[in-house]
């Protein structure tokens, strides 16, 4: 082969290369735009639900719960018994969460499947080096632009995991169940969460000093009532 053909071969593959990488960054910032779009719809809502909470040192009894959202990051559980839960720092259990604002940048991060559901693999880059987000890893649902799972590492709560199922309510882009997955070592958890949870026991130190120790909280929506105007003050 002559000497200068080699170089020019190169420079062909890379051009297909370069094309397909583009192609599929172009697809993945397209795909956020749908999931944004579909996700901004939701102006506010009130959901009624059960909320189950499984962390190996805490009794929590499942509960009947009532949840808040309001544009753009407003959110809060209250349950049966009157105790408020506002989740603050990377609990993020509402996806809107993710989507405040444009600063951040995406990146196509091939395919995969979650639950036998074809998704489309995007990462979220944050802008601001102060965002207490540091990566948001979203598995998509490409051919309904939904969210089917997500992982996200924060500076000061460790990494977590949001699973999601979807029913009734998916053309709005809100789950019939949240599955909101932690490492109990890394979590802060709310304080009013802390404070319905203390049982007056300690620990269990067999449990609490494995570092790879999972605590899961799980929602399951029965109904939402969409878009009828939430003031601030329930929020308070």
């Amino acid at each position: 082969m002559k000497p200068y053909i080699i170089p020019a071969l190169l420079l062909f593959a890379f051009g297909i290369s370069f094309s397909i990488n583009a192609s599929a960054q172009q697809s993945a910032d397209s795909l956020i735009k749908r999931v944004k779009i579909k996700l901004a719809s939701v102006t506010d809502y009130e959901g009624q639900g059960t909320m189950k909470t499984d962390v190996t040192f805490l009794k929590v009894p499942e509960s009947k719960v009532t949840i808040w959202y309001k544009k753009p990051d407003k959110f809060k559980i209250k349950k049966e018994n009157g105790i408020s839960i506002v989740p603050k720092g990377g609990m993020n259990i509402n996806l809107g969460a993710l989507f405040v604002g444009d600063n951040y940048t995406s990146v196509a991060a091939g395919k995969g499947t979650v639950n036998n559901i074809p998704v489309t693999i995007v990462k979220l880059l944050p802008l601001d080096e102060k965002s207490e987000m540091v990566v948001s890893t979203l598995y998509i649902n490409e051919k309904d632009a939904l969210v089917e799972k997500a992982t996200v590492t924060t500076r000061d709560n460790g990494t977590y995991e949001l699973e999601l199922t979807y029913g009734k309510y998916s053309t709005w882009g809100l789950p019939d169940k949240v599955i909101f997955i932690f490492t109990t070592k890394d979590y802060k958890l709310p304080k009013g969460l802390a404070f319905d949870y203390d049982t007056g026991e300690k620990p269990d130190p067999k449990t609490t000093s494995k570092s790879d120790q999972k605590g899961r909280l799980e929602i399951a929506y029965t109904s939402y009532n969409i878009n009828k105007g939430l003031s601030d003050n329930m929020f308070r």
